[in-house]
């Protein structure tokens, strides 16, 4: 599939915008339009009406970064949003989609999922949302129905993504799964900006969209966003209810994969924390300490 175009990304930021937010007036007149119209933002945007509707109908070429910039100060991007928009500019007018070689973490970011020891819950994630390590407490916490070494095997690879919306233990996991779905699809937008010759990220998007109505009617908003900081609500099936922060850890020599750390944000869900950490603990004490889905660094 198609991930996104850029006029497709225009056209769902100009219909979010409406004139009263930029301070245009209307008179009362009858709108077609749930936004902006196409001549209101080239107004906006200091372009003429016939470049801007070339440029949303994929017919004038590569537009400058003053043009992207002032299109999307006049439709009120943020900084995520604003990167997405000049990423698509990039994309090639014809994509030819490429299966990339399985994704590998770099060494010192299992040397930092290994210090971390059981006693804090982390994930270890590449570019589409795959699992690719985690130590013991942070699979307990977000996906103990899932085989612990499943990271280990590019085929099996638990897919974050992918059990969000397909899978329904993944599902009633999440108290605030509205909320974090939203964030999800936000942030694949993002990366398929990012990567738009990747097959196997186009693959994933389009098995979420014919499988997942929730997916699809996400994805037909069009927004974008980053993900590097957020809260989890935990209906836990061990544990209880348990709300911890996530906190994403960027890797310099490796940008598309992010090292995810869970901490309590509450006595109560310390408490459970560390009860899981215990039970984890017990479970497996002849390897204490020793963070076993490991994969071999890229050489």
């Amino acid at each position: 599939m198609e991930l996104e175009s850029l006029g497709a990304y225009l056209k769902t930021r100009r219909d979010r915008v409406t004139p009263a937010d930029v301070g245009l007036r209307t008179y009362g007149t009858a709108r077609r339009v749930p936004g902006l119209r196409r001549e209101e933002l080239a107004q906006l945007a200091g372009v003429s009406v016939g470049y801007y509707t070339r440029l949303e109908q994929g017919q004038a070429g590569t537009a400058s970064r003053q043009v992207l910039d002032a299109l999307a100060n006049a439709l009120r991007l943020d900084p995520s949003e604003t990167a997405h928009l000049h990423n698509l500019s990039r994309q090639p007018t014809t994509s030819h989609l490429v299966r990339p070689r399985p994704e590998r973490p770099h060494q010192r970011v299992l040397s930092l999922l290994a210090s971390l020891g059981d006693s804090t819950p982390a994930v270890v994630l590449g570019r589409r949302g795959d699992v690719l390590a985690w130590n013991r407490t942070g699979h307990a916490l977000v996906a103990e129905h899932v085989d612990f070494q499943a990271p280990q095997d590019p085929a099996r690879r638990p897919s974050i993504p992918r059990m969000f919306f397909l899978d329904p233990l993944t599902q009633d996991l999440h108290r605030n799964w509205d909320e974090l779905a939203l964030i999800h699809v936000a942030y694949l937008r993002l990366t398929a900006g990012r990567y738009p010759t990747d097959a196997r990220l186009a693959e994933l998007i389009g098995e979420l969209a014919m499988r997942s109505r929730d997916f699809a009617r996400l994805w037909a908003k069009g927004d974008v966003a980053d993900c590097t900081v957020g809260t989890m609500h935990l209906q836990h099936p061990t544990v209880g209810d348990i709300d911890v922060d996530y906190q994403v850890w960027l890797q310099p020599e490796s940008p598309d994969h992010r090292l995810e750390v869970y901490t309590p944000n509450d006595t109560a869900s310390a408490d459970a924390l560390r009860l899981l950490s215990n039970q984890v603990a017990d479970q497996r004490k002849p390897e204490a300490g020793r963070v076993e889905a490991v994969q071999q660094p890229d050489r």
